[in-house]
């Protein structure tokens, strides 16, 4: 590989991380306006492993808008990103795919949640799989997300 393939790739890899850390960002901040800026055309989402539902992104964005009503604090943890970029021929191609494990706390709400206690009482962890591909502009959209839950624990409220 040359230089500029070698920078080329570097450069692909830090702007498919900023896509994958986005994701996590828009879902926890509840910005389902930059979740769905996050996705091609034809994106599509699987959460049915979680309980969710699988679909085009803009219908599950409006499905997770109600869905985390729910969890008024949340936080996605995403960690072992594997990123694999396709090769063609020793340059890199438009394709990519990572995998990275999540962990993710949140706060139930109910009637004894007055935002004044916000620690987590929900925990899942899985697996992500995101797939993306390079736009015409040059940037990494997702083409698909699916999400593998490997666990979860929901704490008991003493009281």
């Amino acid at each position: 590989m040359t230089q500029r393939v070698d920078l080329a790739t570097v450069m692909d890899r830090m702007a498919i991380d900023e896509v994958v850390t986005g994701y996590a960002v828009a879902v926890d901040d509840g910005d389902w306006a930059a979740y769905r800026a996050l996705f091609t055309s034809e994106g599509r989402a699987d959460y049915s492993s979680a309980g969710g539902i699988e679909g085009p992104a803009a219908e599950v964005a409006d499905w997770l808008a109600q869905t985390m009503k729910l969890f008024p604090v949340r936080q996605h943890l995403i960690v072992n990103r594997l990123i694999r970029l396709e090769d063609r021929g020793g340059w890199p191609g438009d394709r990519a795919e990572v995998r990275a494990d999540f962990l993710n706390p949140m706060r139930l709400a109910g009637p004894e949640f007055d935002g004044t206690v916000t620690a987590p009482n929900f925990v899942a962890a899985g697996r992500y799989t995101f797939g993306l591909a390079r736009t015409t502009g040059g940037g990494w959209l997702l083409t698909d997300v699916t999400v593998r839950e490997k666990w979860r624990h929901m704490s008991v409220q003493a009281g």
